[in-house]
């Protein structure tokens, strides 16, 4: 059984639960997985995602690559760089639980902030990769 949505499930939570987090993105923390149509800024969205076999014996070893977008209207690069950076500070080499399944590594690989066309939104990226494998 794939451990895509396990994982999402487990980013999600540590994500929505982060103190940090919550500091930019209020309490509840608005982490989503679809915004709302009417959602407030700044918001991190658990965005796009793969996942791919990478065994090189057979086996079930999973590599995922998965985004997280920051959209915030902070007056500038600021604000979306630090919440892209207590997002890395949740995640990157964070042993997570993922139901059914052993997370081998978390790690992100890179990020970055542009300003949206608009001229007022900026938008964080960061993609991250993790490793699984299914529990014995």
């Amino acid at each position: 059984m794939s451990a895509a949505w396990p994982l999402q499930k487990s980013v999600y939570a540590a994500l929505a639960a982060a103190p940090v987090l919550q500091t930019y993105l209020g309490a509840p923390a608005r982490v989503f997985d679809e915004p709302p149509e009417d959602a407030a800024f700044p918001f991190l969205l658990v965005g796009e995602a793969s996942e791919r076999d990478i065994a090189a014996t057979g086996g079930e070893t999973s590599e995922h690559i998965f985004l997280l977008h920051v959209w915030s209207r902070g007056g500038g690069r600021k604000e979306a760089k630090l919440i892209l950076a207590a997002a890395h500070a949740v995640l990157h080499d964070q042993m997570l639980a993922v139901e059914g399944h052993r997370l081998v590594n978390l790690r992100c690989a890179e990020s970055s902030v542009v300003r949206e066309d608009d001229g007022e939104t900026y938008h964080g990226l960061a993609r991250f990769r993790a490793v699984t494998e299914p529990e014995t």
